[in-house]
């Protein structure tokens, strides 16, 4: 049950019109996620400039998506599930990948290492030390990509928490978390 709706373009704040109408132009619709962050205007834009500015990265989609159904998977958000499981395979995720992703997993060995950062990322902020930033770069990712994967963690943290908490309406096709339960993630 929603706590918090989801606002159409008509009925959002003034300012937080013009990038629902982006939205819908690059999506094609408005996800009911928008829609709730469209309550304030600033969250709106501040989230649609951080979405934008990660795409541009070099980190690239798939391992985007692989981060955020890891985040979804762990935080219990299944608005975030349904839609990544969704976007994930429009980037070319397979079946196998999606599920590996949401396990913080994943079949080759620079992914998986990536994966790993993640989940302990999720799990204990605190706990990482250098020796994990040059276990990454040993699997081949940059400085750059590492900074990608920690502001990935993070956007996809604010999606989730907000979806819980707001309760939003799946509009994606909807994907229920795994048979685990949190504990068993972290």
């Amino acid at each position: 049950m929603s706590t918090i709706t989801a606002l159409s373009v008509q009925e959002a704040p003034t300012a937080a019109q013009p990038v629902l109408e982006q939205v819908k132009r690059m999506l094609g619709r408005v996800p009911n996620m928008y829609g709730v962050m469209a309550h304030s205007p600033a969250v709106l834009e501040a989230y649609a400039q951080f979405n934008n500015a990660l795409r541009k990265g070099s980190l690239g989609a798939p391992m985007a998506e692989r981060i955020a159904l890891a985040a979804a998977e762990y935080n219990g958000c299944n608005y975030c599930l349904s839609a990544h499981s969704f976007l994930g395979a429009k980037a070319g995720l397979s079946e196998a990948d999606l599920l590996d992703a949401r396990n913080m997993r994943a079949t080759d060995e620079k992914t998986a290492t990536g994966m790993d950062f993640t989940r302990k990322l999720l799990a204990a902020p605190q706990s990482l030390s250098a020796d994990d930033v040059q276990v990454l770069r040993q699997a081949g990712y940059t400085d750059g990509e590492t900074l990608e994967i920690i502001a990935n963690v993070v956007r996809n943290i604010f999606t989730n928490y907000l979806n819980v908490v707001a309760g939003t309406e799946v509009d994606w096709p909807e994907v229920h978390p795994l048979n685990t339960t949190a504990d068993e993630n972290r």
